[in-house]
């Protein structure tokens, strides 16, 4: 008996020990998946045919000058800088960035001491939106690869609009699209608008439904300052961002920032009601998936006190470059998001 006793302490001894060894050769990894929505960020040229920028230059109403843009340039850089975590201390690797000019609003970005050394790099397209505003990415070639880049434009609206940017890409060896939106605003009111909205979501739900008659494994993410709350008919019904993560099918979507807004966290506020406009909603196949592949961690608002207003009506509200036709030298109206995806990997 006492020799039986022996043997069975001997094998778990010597399963414990393969376990601890195969758990030693794995690591495990995170990424992280941002947006921001820079609030106009315009240069302070006037280089648009159509007048479109004039508000934005040193002659027009908001006397936007030198000195202003690189306060800009400046604040969103170190907002950007604070995108990290314990696992990422290198920041996302990826962002989605709106209400950009041009490309070389975004060259002047990454090129700021606060993120050069991130050393990011920039997809961009110009789209035919009335403001002269486009959509953009930004990524660390660290962690993800650029495979292609297309741009698709919302014909379904009576108006020009941005187009929504498709990258593909990998992350770190593991196939994934990013679709980067900005969908039509509120402007005549919720309910009016809401149509426009809709047929934007039901073109990034063609984009993904594309993607995967090409490659049924490629994770999705649509993200972008989408007008709507998760719970609103074009983020819910339309695109079909579920609410909850086991309802989401591995080509459909999960939206992880709807019980976040449940429990009172938005991105930006308007008479003390906030709303979260800023998603990042990933496919199933990214929302749970085996632990040697990309799957959802947590979800994260970036509401640090640092980009919040801190006197007046608006305390607490994120602090932006003007209001009420005051310049603040804030940073946007929005607060940027970002959800972390992990998985383990064998050690080298």
């Amino acid at each position: 008996m006492k020799r039986l006793v022996l043997i069975l302490a001997a094998a778990i001894a010597v399963a414990w020990s393969a376990q601890a060894q195969t758990q030693s050769k794995q690591a495990v990894q995170v990424a992280g998946i941002a947006f921001y929505n820079l609030e106009n960020l315009f240069d302070t040229i006037p280089n648009n045919p159509e007048g479109r920028d004039a508000e934005y230059t040193p002659g027009g109403s908001k006397q936007w000058d030198a000195r202003k843009y690189r306060n800009k340039i400046n604040n969103l850089a170190y907002a950007i800088s604070q995108f990290t975590t314990k696992t990422t201390p290198y920041g996302p690797a990826v962002i989605g960035v709106s209400e950009i000019e041009n490309r070389s609003v975004l060259e002047d970005l990454v090129a700021n001491p606060a993120i050069a050394a991130w050393n990011l790099q920039i997809v961009h397209h110009d789209s035919p939106d009335a403001r002269g505003v486009d959509v953009g990415l930004l990524y660390n070639p660290r962690y993800f690869k650029v495979e292609n880049v297309t741009n698709h434009r919302l014909h379904a609206v009576p108006f020009r609009t941005r187009d929504q940017m498709c990258v593909v890409g990998s992350l770190l060896g593991q196939r994934i699209a990013v679709i980067v939106n900005h969908w039509p605003s509120r402007l005549g009111g919720q309910e009016r608008s809401e149509p426009n909205r809709c047929a934007a979501a039901a073109l990034s739900k063609n984009i993904a439904d594309s993607l995967w008659q090409v490659d049924p494994e490629i994770g999705v993410i649509v993200m972008g300052d989408l007008n709507d709350d998760p719970q609103d008919r074009a983020c819910a019904v339309v695109l079909g961002g579920k609410r909850k993560i086991d309802d989401a099918k591995a080509h459909g979507f999960y939206n992880p920032f709807w019980e976040m807004l449940e429990k009172g966290i938005g991105t930006l506020a308007y008479k003390s009601s906030w709303n979260l406009f800023d998603q990042i909603i990933i496919s199933g196949n990214l929302a749970t998936a085996p632990d040697n592949r990309w799957h959802f961690l947590r979800s994260i608002v970036h509401n640090h006190d640092f980009l919040k207003d801190k006197e007046g009506s608006r305390v607490g509200y994120p602090k932006r470059t003007f209001a009420a036709g005051s310049y603040l030298n804030g940073f946007s109206d929005h607060f940027p998001t970002e959800v972390l995806l992990t998985r383990k990997v064998e050690r080298k």
